[in-house]
């Protein structure tokens, strides 16, 4: 096996609430959110892998809330999903979009972004799974360098975009799920319709659903879904 350097597992989890959730009475609701929010926080110290909450309220239709958790080993996110599973705002919660991906040396130079995928000071994380065409691995790496290379030379004239690419060859449906993070959508618009010029963009088979999300506590984020 080449000597590749490998960062941690990471988990994209987003939930949707369903009908019964805003029926429920407000003081009921008020019960189940907290005791969510401590199956939570008691999963995080079990398994020595904090989880960080998302609001995709107003930014979706089909998704309230983002759940990301990284560690070691995917078995933690058998354990966490395990207890959230156990709790009863479960029941009233459906689960439409989820990711696991890797963190890897890129193959690229120059390539890379943030090895920690989470920096935490910024208020938008957008995310979305991505896969390649089939050509595109036919190509020389010396040819996909220099396509890359363009991609690199955008990213950097927008600093205030954090790009970071996680991996999912075989263990998911895409090949990768790469996330953003920034303080300015409007900056993040502009980079994308920059990188859709290059000629590398033609080897992009989807990068489908995109999710925009709001860094946010847990109680605020379920509170935003009523």
């Amino acid at each position: 096996m080449p000597n590749i350097e490998y960062g941690d597992y990471v988990k994209f989890s987003f939930f949707k609430a369903r009908a019964s959730w805003r029926l429920l009475d407000p003081d009921r609701k008020s019960q189940i959110r907290e005791d969510l929010v401590a199956t939570v926080e008691a999963a995080a110290a079990e398994t020595g892998s904090p989880l960080s909450s998302f609001s995709a309220v107003g930014t979706r239709a089909d998704v309230d809330l983002l759940l990301f958790q990284s560690a070691p080993s995917v078995e933690t996110f058998h354990s966490t999903a395990a207890a959230l599973n156990r709790s009863e705002a479960m029941a009233h919660f459906d689960q439409p979009h989820s990711y696991l991906s890797l963190r890897r040396q890129t193959r690229y130079k120059h390539g890379g972004g943030n090895p920690d995928v989470e920096r935490k000071d910024k208020r938008y994380f957008i995310v979305y799974p991505m896969t390649k065409t089939r050509p595109w691995y036919g190509l020389s790496m010396e040819e996909r360098q220099g396509m890359m290379n363009d991609h690199f030379r955008i990213g950097h004239g927008y600093p205030g975009v954090t790009i970071n690419t996680t991996y999912s060859f075989g263990i998911d449906d895409p090949e990768f799920v790469v996330a953003f993070e920034t303080d300015d959508p409007s900056e993040f618009v502009s980079l994308v319709m920059d990188l859709r010029e290059v000629p590398g963009a033609q080897y992009t088979e989807s990068e489908t659903p995109i999710f925009t999300t709001i860094r946010m506590p847990l109680p605020e984020a379920l509170q935003a879904i009523g």
